[in-house]
């Protein structure tokens, strides 16, 4: 096997969403880092089967505001 190829794993911190934390080891960031995870399975509606919430800042209503007069003509 050919030396010094492979990824170094160490030690890291990961903080869910709601604050706790676990320590893992990876090969991102460096030694002792904090990895914050903006989604995780506590608060993602795919693994709790909550209603999903909506989130786009404004996005979706901006899009409705500039297309609100376009018609599509079918015939």
């Amino acid at each position: 096997m050919k030396k010094n190829i492979h990824p170094k794993y160490h030690p890291i911190k990961v903080e869910m969403t709601d604050g706790t934390q676990f320590e893992t080891k990876s090969t991102w960031g460096a030694q002792g880092d904090t990895l914050k995870l903006e989604i995780d399975p506590k608060s993602h509606s795919a693994w709790t089967g909550g209603k999903q919430k909506l989130m786009d800042k404004g996005r979706i209503s901006k899009f409705n505001k500039k297309f609100q007069n376009f018609k599509l003509n079918r015939e």
